[in-house]
């Protein structure tokens, strides 16, 4: 499966333990993951800046779900496609990448269940996804 994993699921799959820190572990080991330079900048600064994470520390996290992923430029997005308009690199990424699932805790997106063929889910309805084999 081809995953996006948005920012608020990447910093709270490394900031604590629980689902997020699964659904992260299980896109790293089984899943192919699609981010863009937008995704990967919200995560070091909200990590860095918001959070306070010694700069090492987002630097090797960063590394790492670079060397993991592929990135990609989000290709143009209708205004409209979403309610948030710092959302649209997110669904840019859908048609680029192929992608099957975007998995957010973001409402903005959620609301729209799916995207251009990709269904958007929860952390947890993504869980429930992996656990039917969909």
């Amino acid at each position: 499966m081809i995953v996006i994993i948005d920012a608020n699921v990447a910093i709270a799959g490394v900031l604590s333990r629980g689902l997020c820190e699964a659904v992260m572990e299980r896109c790293l080991t089984h899943h192919d993951i699609v981010l863009c330079e937008a995704v990967l900048r919200e995560i070091e600064g909200k990590l860095r800046n918001k959070l306070r994470v010694p700069r090492s520390i987002v630097a090797e996290y960063v590394q790492m779900l670079r060397s993991h992923a592929t990135v990609l430029p989000p290709s143009e997005v209708p205004e409209h496609a979403c309610r948030d308009p710092k959302d649209l690199p997110i669904l840019g990424l859908v048609q680029p990448g192929q992608v099957d699932v975007i998995i957010t805790g973001d409402t903005d997106l959620l609301v729209l269940r799916e995207y251009a063929g990709a269904k958007i889910r929860s952390p947890r309805g993504f869980w429930e996804l992996e656990r039917e084999g969909a």
